[in-house]
């Protein structure tokens, strides 16, 4: 037996023996959670694929995990067979959005509890099990938060509340449709001071900050007010996310104690200054690569987007725009798509560099943002861009599930191991070998429960649940 399975052996026998205890001892019948023993699939742990095993599920949870052979399964367990096929945690967007978007329009009038729940059901069908809103976020975020975690519908919320930006500002309250009073604008560092409190009290998980001033056509949150909100988040428990796209405001948001960089830096190569200041700080990265690469490839029309995968993420607005002949000529003859293509090539070099370094790497894609940024899909497409930049397929994924899960303080997910939440992403083929195998989704599993209807695999086929 592999010796690093040894000590989950001992915890699935523990296990059986305090069952065995505590039913002779219990005061009366009670309901026992259901278990169900996942059979014969390699299992991604971290750093490689492993197998095959036997993952056993006790209600919500993973309550054991040993190489296939070694673990009693338990009487009356539903087994399912997974030979020959991989499992992954599920996916951990630590950047994204919900309620901004409907279609191929964005407003503060598609924050709603319908529009939320159809998302973060969409997102956990595409093994995405757990999303940070990182602002954007009115009040309602708070009571949808308590009343939809936990469901097995759908991923679980997390979020930064509305987040802070500069008066007039980004995130531009016109140009996206959004109502002002869904981002605090201080104007003084005490203000900023308050407007986290106020966070800090309704429930928000962190901080959000803008500091972007859109390449000088907008004002930028200055220095003494992020330095007052990152401070009083601090004290208040919370860790500060930002968004960048300059190397100056990195390494000034890096001075001034932010935790996470939720942007890649895309106006410059990043330095050695900059990359041992991350280091030393200890402060987390996302580059969303995929943010500037939607504005343009979806007018490529590259082939995969015929497949059911990728279809069957996109609203039928959307789809319709795809399909014009127009827009794409003119989305590709555009400016801004150049801008876009530099954006990405250098958002991907100066991810290869802090990667290289040692740089902690977090995984997001901005996705929800903006129509084109398509949630659920945006997360597969970003696994790819990111071994593009060198990363090797385990440690985008490693990126995406433990180290997400770290990066945002939830210790009850992000590996297949005992006592985390059975948040489990079944695939017909190993990622390891070929990221773009994480597409070949057979079943999601949440919180122990299968999805009903997961996404389509690339062959087209039905997958119908077990």
């Amino acid at each position: 037996m592999n010796p690093r399975f040894v000590p989950l052996v001992h915890a699935l026998a523990a296990l059986v023996f305090h069952a065995a205890l505590g039913c002779a001892h219990a005061p009366g019948p009670t309901a026992s959670p259901p278990v169900v023993v996942l059979e014969g699939a390699h299992v991604f742990d971290g750093d490689a694929v492993s197998g095959p095993m036997t993952v056993v599920l006790e209600g919500e949870r993973i309550r054991a995990v040993g190489p296939r052979g070694s673990l009693q399964v338990p009487a009356g367990a539903r087994v399912v067979d997974y030979s020959g096929k991989t499992l992954i945690p599920g996916l951990i967007a630590a950047h994204s959005h919900v309620g901004n978007v409907s279609g191929v329009e964005t407003g503060r009038r598609f924050y709603t509890r319908e529009n939320i729940t159809r998302q973060l059901a969409r997102y956990a069908e595409y093994g995405v099990t757990t999303v940070n809103s990182l602002g954007l976020n009115p009040p309602l975020f708070y009571s949808l938060k308590r009343e939809l975690n936990g469901n097995a519908s759908g991923a679980d919320l997390y979020g930064a509340g509305p987040g802070i930006g500069a008066p007039l500002g980004t995130p531009p309250a016109r140009g996206m449709g959004l109502e002002d009073d869904q981002v605090a604008r201080p104007e003084t560092p005490e203000a900023a001071r308050a407007a986290v409190q106020d966070m800090a009290r309704q429930g928000a998980d962190m901080v959000k900050l803008w500091v972007d001033s859109l390449g000088g056509s907008v004002p930028k949150l200055s220095p003494d007010i992020y330095r007052a909100a990152i401070d009083e988040a601090h004290r208040q428990g919370l860790r500060v996310f930002a968004h960048i796209h300059d190397l100056d405001d990195a390494k000034a948001l890096v001075e001034a104690g932010v935790d996470v960089l939720g942007h890649g830096v895309r106006d410059a190569p990043v330095d050695d200054a900059f990359v041992q200041a991350m280091k030393a700080r200890g402060v987390w990265y996302i580059a969303t690569i995929n943010l500037d690469e939607a504005n343009y490839l979806y007018a490529e029309h590259p082939s995969w987007m015929d497949e059911p995968f990728f279809r069957a993420a996109v609203d039928p607005a959307l789809q319709r725009r795809f399909d014009d002949a127009t827009w794409r000529r003119e989305t590709l003859a555009s400016t801004g798509t150049e801008k876009s293509r530099k954006a990405v090539k250098l958002n991907q070099e100066n991810l290869r560099t802090l990667h290289q370094a040692g740089v902690r790497i977090g995984f997001g894609t901005d996705s929800g943002a903006m129509p084109q940024r398509i949630p659920g899909f945006a997360e597969h497409r970003e696994l790819e861009l990111m071994t593009q930049a060198g990363l090797t397929p385990a440690q985008a994924l490693r990126a995406a599930t433990r180290d997400s899960a770290e990066l945002l303080g939830l210790k009850d997910r992000g590996a297949i191991a005992p006592g985390l939440v059975a948040d489990l992403v079944v695939l017909d083929a190993d990622p390891t070998q070929d990221i773009r195998n994480t597409r070949a989704i057979h079943a999601v599993w949440r919180r122990g429960v299968q999805v009903t209807r997961p996404a389509a695999p690339l062959d087209g086929q039905t997958v119908r649940p077990r």
